[in-house]
């Protein structure tokens, strides 16, 4: 046999099959870790929530709740704060109320209209600074804070609460993460309290006059949203803004909007609307907000003066263009309505 007819013998090829193994190994340790790391955030987020509701269901299962109809059972709770004992009143079963509104509606009358009754406490605009609803975990930490009793405020009355909440502007993240904000209320018996103001002109007076007094502070350097008095009223009316007439009807249309989005998201959730005229005109609606908190019947009172009263024509800089942008839509008719 010649040489160059030899046989010639080629080195294997490496096999991939390692680099794959290895290459399998390190995605898996990844993915690992990757869940580990999610896995911590979830809890970190839930534990705040699983505490609040363990605490209530240990205190739950001391207190006799026979006089409690059963479709009650979910909306009744019985708090066991951190900071302090309720002591005589651990069985005194407690609502869970928050009152959804926006800005100028009649919202801080109404609450303290809820404080004056002896057994509920409303902490007031607590979702105002921005980083308590940055996002749905802040939103649940606050809220069970409040809810367990341990928020405090001027409105705190603490151990013998039958009602305790707050309010709540809509542009403070309600709708933003409505849909965890609704998931709260239902799991956690939470009654959503609307108040709206049907005269949206009549609102965005007051949204002006305010945002006015805020800078020029007219009674005597300070600024006041509500006043007690009626020198101090009649102070601030005096103050007639002219409305943007070009962009009014729009304004308008977002308002509506805004407020009928409200209710659409939270349609499953226990929930009343009220209309500030509503309760200006009929205090029997504040009968029917106590029986929809299961309150023991007291009349309720506020110190508060109306500040803008008598027709929108003394109230109004520009009355007769808005007027003439207002003819023939659904809103004509707020000019003429007290």
């Amino acid at each position: 046999m010649e040489a160059n007819d030899s046989f010639v013998i080629k080195a294997p090829k490496k096999s991939p099959l390692l680099l794959r193994l290895v290459v399998l190994a390190f995605a898996m340790v990844c993915g690992v870790y990757i869940c580990f790391i999610c896995l911590k955030q979830i809890n970190a987020s839930n534990s705040s929530t699983n505490e609040f509701l363990n605490n209530v269901k240990v205190v739950q299962q001391l207190c006799n709740s026979s006089d409690i109809e059963q479709w009650e059972i979910p909306f009744v709770h019985y708090p066991n704060p951190v900071t302090f004992s309720r002591e005589e009143c651990v069985c005194n079963p407690v609502r869970y109320f928050a009152i959804l509104s926006m800005q100028r509606s009649g919202s801080g009358w109404f609450e303290t209209l809820m404080n004056s009754h002896i057994n509920v406490s409303s902490n007031g605009e607590i979702f105002g600074k921005k980083d308590r609803r940055a996002n749905v975990s802040a939103i649940v930490n606050v809220l069970d804070k409040v809810y367990n009793l341990d928020w405090f405020s001027s409105a705190s009355k603490n151990e013998c609460n039958a009602a305790v909440g707050f309010k709540w502007m809509l542009n403070q993240g309600v709708l933003e993460h409505h849909e965890g904000i609704v998931d709260y209320f239902n799991r956690n018996g939470v009654h959503a309290i609307f108040l709206f103001r049907r005269n949206l002109i009549r609102r965005l007076i007051s949204v002006m006059a305010n945002s006015y007094d805020k800078s020029k502070k007219p009674l005597n350097g300070t600024h006041k949203s509500h006043v007690h008095s009626v020198a101090e009223a009649k102070v601030l009316a005096k103050y007639k803004p002219s409305l943007n007439a070009s962009t009014l009807l729009a304004e308008l249309k977002s308002v509506d909007s805004r407020a009928a989005r409200a209710i659409a998201h939270f349609k499953s959730t226990r929930h009343i609307i009220l209309y500030y005229e509503d309760v200006v005109g009929n205090r029997t609606k504040l009968e029917e907000v106590q029986e929809f908190l299961r309150l023991p019947y007291r009349e309720l009172t506020s110190r508060q003066i109306k500040i803008h009263s008598g027709t929108l024509s003394e109230q109004i800089a520009n009355f007769e263009e808005v007027q003439e942008v207002l003819k023939g839509t659904p809103y004509e008719s707020f000019l003429h309505q007290d």
